[in-house]
């Protein structure tokens, strides 16, 4: 027996913490002092018997973890210091993107002239305080789903879940902030589905009996967890405990009008005196060739074209003599528009919408997205608040107290609300709910669609534009990088 082995313990640990150097000391108690800032932070004191394993990696080194260090293979030690480097950037990358903040896209133009489509945004988790990751066995790299090129299956596992759990941050949403959140009504998701609409909305229009090109109650489905669902970026216009409506567009909170945002936009009818403004004519003016439509005296009765033509007091020969646009517009494009010798009509186009749309769907016959909420409006639900349940209130907050606050039980039957079979009169919130919307107020889908936010959806602010890129004329738009994301803030 060599006399390596009959060191004791104690012997081989002492021997072991005696050859490390000074510099690798150093490194140690950063990583632990930042390790234990973490679990203070989190709140959670048992993590720091991981500490013993952090020192184990640092100092003894008795778990091999570098074994390939050894080996007498080239191969070995040079294909496993590419796998140890890649895990290390692994974990760093769930790190930063659960706790720090992450990279964003905008897929869509309904912030546009604020954030643009193509705009690559970096989102801080930290001003809101980070959620703890509720499903935490997840693939850091994509959101929900693999690519296809790596099998395009769900790319986290369903269990084991975590409770909603936030931790402190910088400050609350406040009214004005633009959000990045989990859309809460992608819980359910058709495979395959190309509709602009969500789940709920092709069930509603298809109860209505309303041609949706599918029936979404036999379609084939997939279930998404409250942090792998899509991310959704709006502007919050409603906190929680507050009233909304909305009159003519302008939004009212507990009776008063709130200003607009600077870069507020909404449909216009632009007609010209038979000039048809050309396509560098518009892009000089700043609407993008996605949000541009002429009114084409061919719409096809019942198509949104067609309804656009009659609803705002026009007709298809009108359309077909004379140039007509529907654009949304800024103030400010609004009077260069108006400065043209060659306009001769603009006004705001009137809103259509298709029925059942409106959240929320039972009670908003008559709403529109200019005209919302009713005389009462909606009042937003904050934590701990207590509200009366009747036949209106439970069309408006079925959907919080059932899904979100996890009371799939609860009904209402003659008059009255049932949880778990026991009646109440009256439902306390467990969560803080938020009311967002787009900029571009007439083609954007947000919570006049598909009702409010719950606070463990927020997933953080946007802090900065990394880079766009222009998808209509191609290359990168060099103004943006590193642009304030939130401007009017």
């Amino acid at each position: 027996m060599s006399e390596e082995t009959k060191k004791s313990f104690k012997e081989d640990f002492k021997e072991r913490v005696s050859q490390i150097k000074k510099t690798r000391w150093v490194r140690f108690a950063l990583v632990a002092i930042l390790y234990t800032a973490w679990v203070a932070w989190m709140g959670s004191w048992w993590l720091l018997i991981f500490l013993f394993l952090l020192f184990d990696i640092y100092i003894t080194g008795y778990i091999p973890f570098t074994w390939w260090k050894k080996s007498k293979s080239g191969v070995t030690r040079t294909v496993m210091s590419w796998v140890d480097a890649i895990v290390y950037a692994l974990i760093l990358v769930y790190f930063v993107f659960g706790f720090v903040g992450q990279n964003y896209q905008i897929p869509s133009s309904s912030l546009e002239k604020t954030l643009l489509t193509g705009d690559y945004l970096f989102v801080n988790k930290m001003t809101y305080g980070p959620r703890v990751p509720m499903t935490p066995v997840h693939f850091p790299l994509v959101h929900n789903r693999f690519p296809e090129f790596m099998g395009g299956g769900k790319s986290y596992l369903e269990k084991p879940s975590v409770k909603y759990k936030r931790l402190k941050g910088l400050r609350d949403v406040e009214s004005g902030d633009i959000v990045v959140f989990n859309f809460p009504a992608g819980d359910t998701v058709l495979v395959n589905s190309q509709s602009t609409f969500d789940y709920y909305q092709l069930q509603q229009l298809y109860r209505d009996g309303i041609s949706v090109g599918v029936n979404p109650v036999n379609a084939e489905k997939e279930y998404y967890p409250v942090d792998r669902r899509e991310n959704y970026v709006k502007r919050c216009v409603g906190l929680p405990g507050e009233r909304l409506k909305i009159v003519d567009g302008v939004i009212y909170i507990d009776g008063k009008a709130q200003a607009q945002p600077e870069n507020v936009q909404f449909n216009y009818i632009v007609g010209t005196n038979g000039h048809a403004i050309t396509d560098a004519e518009w892009d000089d003016l700043g609407v993008s060739q996605a949000d541009r439509f002429m009114l084409s005296p061919a719409a096809h009765e019942g198509s949104m074209l067609y309804y656009m033509i009659v609803y705002n007091g026009l007709t298809p020969n009108q359309v077909a003599t004379s140039p007509y646009y529907l654009v949304p517009l800024t103030q400010e494009m609004v009077e260069k528009l108006q400065a043209r010798g060659d306009v001769t009509t603009l006004r705001k186009a009137s809103p259509v919408e298709i029925i059942g749309r409106m959240y929320p769907f039972s009670i908003s016959e008559g709403w529109d997205r200019a005209n919302y909420g009713g005389e009462e409006g909606i009042l937003i639900p904050k934590k701990g608040m207590t509200i009366p349940i009747d036949e209106r209130a439970w069309a408006i907050y079925e959907r919080p107290i059932r899904v979100y606050e996890n009371n799939p039980t609860a009904t209402f039957k003659n008059g009255k609300l049932y949880i778990d079979g026991e009646p109440r009169d009256t439902y306390t919130f467990d969560m803080d709910y938020y009311f967002m919307m787009g900029d571009n107020r007439d083609n954007s889908l947000d919570s006049r669609y598909w009702g409010f936010v719950p606070e463990d959806h927020i997933v953080g602010t946007p802090w900065r534009v990394l880079i766009s890129f222009d998808g209509e004329k191609g290359g990168v738009r060099w103004d943006r990088i590193f642009k304030d994301a939130n401007p009017d803030k």
